[in-house]
């Protein structure tokens, strides 16, 4: 038991060496990744719109070439007229006539929609490119930062996460799970030692009599308030000098 305890301590120093160099990026990954999200948002709608811009061009296109249809269909009605021979086949074709006329005026009246939606959406793509040049000039700066930041520790991380890896390697697989567990929930800080009597990572007061069985180092206690597991000063200070 003492081993498991020495060894998750020596995880969490690793940890906290490695949140360090996490540190120093600041809130530059979360940056990258909301300009990432930016950008897509941005390039789906201006896609959607250049999309919509097409198929109202296809519409409008197929429309004329319906209202010429129509057209050429009125001349042989008009025609027609002349060599009719009663009443009965004038009042068919004048109201095929004045069908077709309806018809191209719908269409006509359609195109004219079409078109004044195919303008506004071209000023809406036009606006909505100078923004997304913007953020990707703002990403490219954001990443380069990212990248020198993570260079210059580049070497220093990986010794620490080869640590890491051997280190981890000697833990059993549920104190491993135990661990990531509470050290996601607390922000990093999985393993806290007893400092002044008190828990040093949510600085409350532990029980004198759980203390001395602390230190007996027969089992994995655990802070009653955080929940972070509490190994004692000594073991810290054997970890820390090796």
């Amino acid at each position: 038991m003492l081993n498991r305890l020495k060894v998750l301590y020596q995880l969490q120093l690793v940890d906290d060496q490695l949140d360090k160099l996490e540190e120093l990026r600041g809130d530059l990954p979360n940056m990258v990744s909301s300009l990432e999200n930016s950008i897509n948002v941005l390039k789906t709608e201006i896609s959607d719109k250049e999309l919509a811009q097409r198929e109202s061009v296809e519409k409008r296109t197929q429309n004329e070439e319906e209202v010429e249809k129509l057209k050429e269909s009125q001349k042989k009605f008009k025609a027609q007229l002349y060599q009719v021979r009663n009443n009965k086949e004038y009042d068919a074709l004048t109201k095929e006539i004045d069908h077709s006329d309806e018809q191209i005026s719908k269409l006509e009246a359609e195109n004219n929609a079409l078109a004044d939606s195919s303008k506004s959406l071209s000023e809406q793509i036009e606006e909505l490119k100078p923004k997304l040049e913007e953020l990707e000039t703002e990403l490219k700066e954001r990443e380069a930062d990212l990248r020198e930041i993570i260079k210059a520790n580049e070497k220093e991380e990986a010794v620490l996460q080869s640590d890491r890896k051997k280190i981890e390697d000697q833990i059993k697989k549920p104190d491993v799970s135990v661990y990531m567990r509470i050290r996601k929930a607390k922000k990093g800080k999985a393993v806290a030692t007893i400092r002044r009597s008190a828990c040093s990572g949510c600085h409350n007061i532990v029980p004198s009599q759980r203390q001395l069985e602390i230190r007996r180092n027969s089992r994995i206690f655990t802070c009653e308030y955080c929940g972070r597991i509490l190994i004692s000063q000594e073991i810290a200070d054997e970890v820390e000098a090796s």
